[in-house]
């Protein structure tokens, strides 16, 4: 383990030509206190989980210090937003600090998120609040807990520092750690403003960096272009199968390495609403938890539209192509493993089509519907759907499809104990709550950090028993299934 001052750099994204970004130093924070910070996500780094508790640390990423080896970048990127292309985009209110490379040349951007004006602030004040802050800390965890593609959070910071929101709110910074911050919007900014060799210049970079298996492949763009295809798949059918809605896809916030990434108005399902909104700004309901599949393709051929000067039309539309039969495909596998199903049989669209239905007609509680279904025998399946009593309404339906369940189970003579086991490894008990995170958030205003802490712990490890924190793994109250999120920072 390292202390800060011996972490080696080594930044490649800052050596890009001017037109990538603008170097800009932070504006301090006021009085800063550490609120957390999350030993695993030190760990990545190689660092000393010691050196947070440092005054050092706390000044370091608030802006009143600086370290050998930063070079803060605000980065440039346009996107679409809500379907509209917007060129004015950009790290309004973060920098690219630096570049960390481990033991092993793992490389991890360090950025610094909510650390002033940039050129790309809009009239914004470039400051985050201590509530999105502690919002995106814990979803980054809770992400990585659950075996889904995410940018992570080292630490998050408080201070004396005022806020003007709807109200006065404490300033505040995340410390975001990730393999890379390119976005789709990167692709875009060059190729909607015409610097085309500057676009093959990402590309080159993005494959060197990151995809270094397509460097000797015969057509690497077209490769490279697949291989964001793919990965966008795999973390669109993970989203959807543990009930996550981003609430925000809009293309300045897709990661090219199919990371889940800028945490805002999100929501995990409470209630099993295929329709539900998360966003309380998105009117329209674009962004809806059952539009993220086509949401994100219509995203893919924005950015195949932006790489057309390396691309042939052919090579775009067969990665296009591709996307929906790689998404179904993986979508399956995460389903049947939630169920304990091994083999495939033609019958099983009719049992899930069946389930979907039974939950979103009696508003079932997802996670909680499949953790239930962990502890229940097969032979005890046809007589079970009291174990459901607080989950539904008429549990006749419930029954009938428990019934259909158990039969599916005897034509694959389904051992118990694999069954089982395997449905735990994939039915979390914990998931982050929008309630749970709105009362850790007005706890940490008020100067107590326990319930960040806790949180931190159960979601990090979310398929685990936690006996001391049963009461987070409850139904919600009906006051906390109606919170309304927006996109406020």
């Amino acid at each position: 383990m390292r202390k800060l001052t011996e972490l080696i750099f080594n930044n490649t994204y800052s050596e890009l030509p001017s037109v990538f970004g603008t170097r800009v130093i932070p504006q301090p924070l006021d009085n800063p206190c550490l609120v957390s910070v999350n030993p695993a996500v030190c760990d990545m780094l190689e660092l000393d989980p010691a050196e947070a508790q440092t005054s050092f640390f706390a000044e370091l990423f608030t802006g009143n210090e600086s370290l050998q080896g930063f070079d803060p970048l605000a980065m440039k990127y346009t996107g679409h937003q809500f379907g509209q292309y917007n060129p004015d985009l950009g790290d309004g209110r973060g920098l690219l600090m630096g570049e960390v490379i481990t033991s092993q040349g793992k490389k991890w951007d360090i950025h610094l998120k909510g650390s002033g004006q940039t050129p790309y602030s809009r009239m914004g004040d470039g400051r985050a609040v201590l509530r999105s802050s502690i919002r995106e800390y814990l979803a980054s965890a809770a992400m990585k807990g659950l075996g889904i593609r995410t940018t992570h959070a080292l630490a998050v910071f408080t201070s004396d520092t005022p806020v003007y929101r709807e109200k006065v709110e404490p300033g505040a910074t995340l410390i975001r750690v990730a393999e890379s911050h390119l976005r789709f919007g990167h692709f875009e900014y060059l190729f909607y403003t015409q610097q085309h060799a500057e676009l093959k210049l990402l590309a080159d970079y993005l494959i060197k960096h990151h995809f270094s298996d397509l460097l000797s492949h015969a057509t690497p763009y077209a490769a490279m272009f697949q291989r964001i295809v793919d990965l966008t798949a795999t973390l669109i059918a993970d989203w959807q199968a543990v009930g996550f809605a981003h609430g925000v896809m809009n293309t300045d916030n897709m990661s090219v390495l199919g990371l889940t990434f800028d945490y805002g108005p999100y929501g995990f399902l409470d209630d099993y609403q295929p329709g539900f909104i998360c966003n309380h700004s998105d009117y329209s309901g674009r962004y809806a938890f059952n539009q993220q599949p086509s949401i994100a393709l219509w995203n893919l051929s924005a950015l195949g539209y932006a790489l057309t000067p390396l691309l042939d039309k052919e090579e775009i539309d067969a990665a296009l192509h591709s996307y929906q039969s790689r998404l179904q495909q993986e979508y399956s596998i995460r389903m049947r493993n939630k169920l304990g199903i091994v083999e495939r049989r033609e019958e099983d669209s009719a049992l899930f089509s069946e389930m979907f239905e039974l939950l979103a007609n009696q508003a079932i509680d997802y996670t909680l519907f499949f953790r239930t279904l962990t502890g229940i025998p097969a032979d005890k399946l046809t007589d079970s759907s009291h174990l459901f009593s607080e989950l539904v309404n008429d549990p006749a339906p419930l029954q009938a499809w428990l019934n259909s369940y158990a039969k599916r189970l005897t034509l694959e003579q389904s051992n118990d104990a694999e069954r089982l086991a395997l449905m735990r490894l994939h039915n979390p008990k914990y998931i982050l709550r929008n309630y749970l995170a709105q009362q850790a958030i007005e706890q940490a205003e008020r100067g107590d950090y326990a319930m960040v802490e806790t949180l931190l712990t159960v979601l990090t490890n979310p398929y685990d028993e936690h006996p001391d924190d049963e009461h987070l793994a409850v139904k919600p109250p009906q006051w906390g299934k109606a919170l309304e999120i927006s996109c406020s920072s």
